[in-house]
């Protein structure tokens, strides 16, 4: 069993018969998917990613639309980095707004991750992605290049030209050469007008689920 399987399983534990739960992307939360089928729980499904859906579907499980729900008992995800402060960057998906608007629901929200994502102040080793109102595409970046941030337009090598959320709008990756607190930095670039939201979760983390090379620790804030 590799740190991911064990991290699912712990994740797995924490989960009541009848609950709400949330889950994320990635591979650990497919582990988990695993995890409950098994335990074959009466659970409500919501996630805002369409893969995780589709995998719950297939299983058998009750996926509920998340504009149905206003409140999760849980919800697990993962993210490229998270520190010892619960401020954690979430950059691959591009899904972040909806990530947040879950991890908000949930009474606890928490991140399985292994030991290479965890550290004691984020490095920004990924980048932090804006998503942004087309319309207002222009301005933001003027305002970024006032700020001296480096950035660039999300791009994929399936299409030609921007890649759009699933809302339609643009997604802008920020790179940071040098430390800037979260929450500070959170606050600057959600301050712009026409940033739909930021991937950095400042105050959303109640808890971590850290797999080392021999067990998981469940770090609470």
């Amino acid at each position: 069993m590799n740190s991911k399987q064990r991290c699912a399983r712990y994740a797995q534990s924490l989960i009541k018969e009848g609950m709400i739960v949330g889950l994320g992307g990635g591979q650990t939360i497919q582990y988990l998917i695993e995890e409950i089928k098994e335990k074959n729980r009466n659970l409500k499904i919501v996630t805002p990613s369409a893969k995780t859906a589709m995998l719950c579907m297939q299983k058998g499980m009750d996926v509920v639309p998340l504009q149905w729900i206003h409140s999760l008992d849980m919800a697990f995800d993962g993210c490229d980095e998270v520190d010892a402060q619960f401020c954690a960057l979430k950059s691959g998906g591009g899904i972040h707004t909806l990530e947040k608007i879950t991890a908000s629901m949930a009474k606890e929200y928490i991140l399985m991750v292994d030991e290479t994502k965890y550290t004691q102040t984020l490095k920004y080793t990924h980048p932090i992605v804006l998503e942004v109102l087309p319309e207002a595409y222009s301005f933001i970046c003027e305002r970024l290049k006032a700020l001296n941030f480096i950035f660039a337009y999300r791009q994929t090598n399936k299409k030609d030209g921007f890649l759009f959320s699933e809302h339609g709008n643009v997604l802008i990756d920020v790179y940071l050469s040098s430390y800037i607190d979260p929450k500070t930095l959170y606050d600057l670039l959600k301050s712009i007008t026409g940033v739909v939201e930021v991937s950095l979760f400042v105050k959303e983390v109640t808890g971590i689920l850290l797999a080392r090379e021999d067990r998981v620790e469940f770090l609470r804030k």
